[in-house]
């Protein structure tokens, strides 16, 4: 599964875990991908997306057409049809 959220293009970035005596090795920051299923009332139709679960909670502030139009309004190919 790529861990890449469909809504905010949000993916792995690289980093370093520093230890006490500060040498420095490299990591991985891994966003929190949940599989999570949309209900999209004004369009009358579920959607499955893989998002992140900061995502999911601007979704559940906002709700999820308004998100949706945001995302579109900035140039963001969801592949929905608002």
């Amino acid at each position: 599964m790529a861990r890449i959220d469909q809504l905010t293009g949000k993916r792995p970035i690289t980093g370093n875990n520093v230890s006490h005596s500060n040498a420095k090795t490299k990591r991985r920051f891994i966003p929190n991908i949940q599989k999570k299923r949309f209900f999209i009332p004004e369009l009358d139709k579920w959607v499955t997306l893989k998002v992140a679960a900061s995502t999911i909670r601007t979704i559940n502030k906002i709700g999820v057409y308004e998100f949706l139009k945001r995302q579109e309004k900035k140039g963001v190919n969801i592949g929905i049809k608002l």
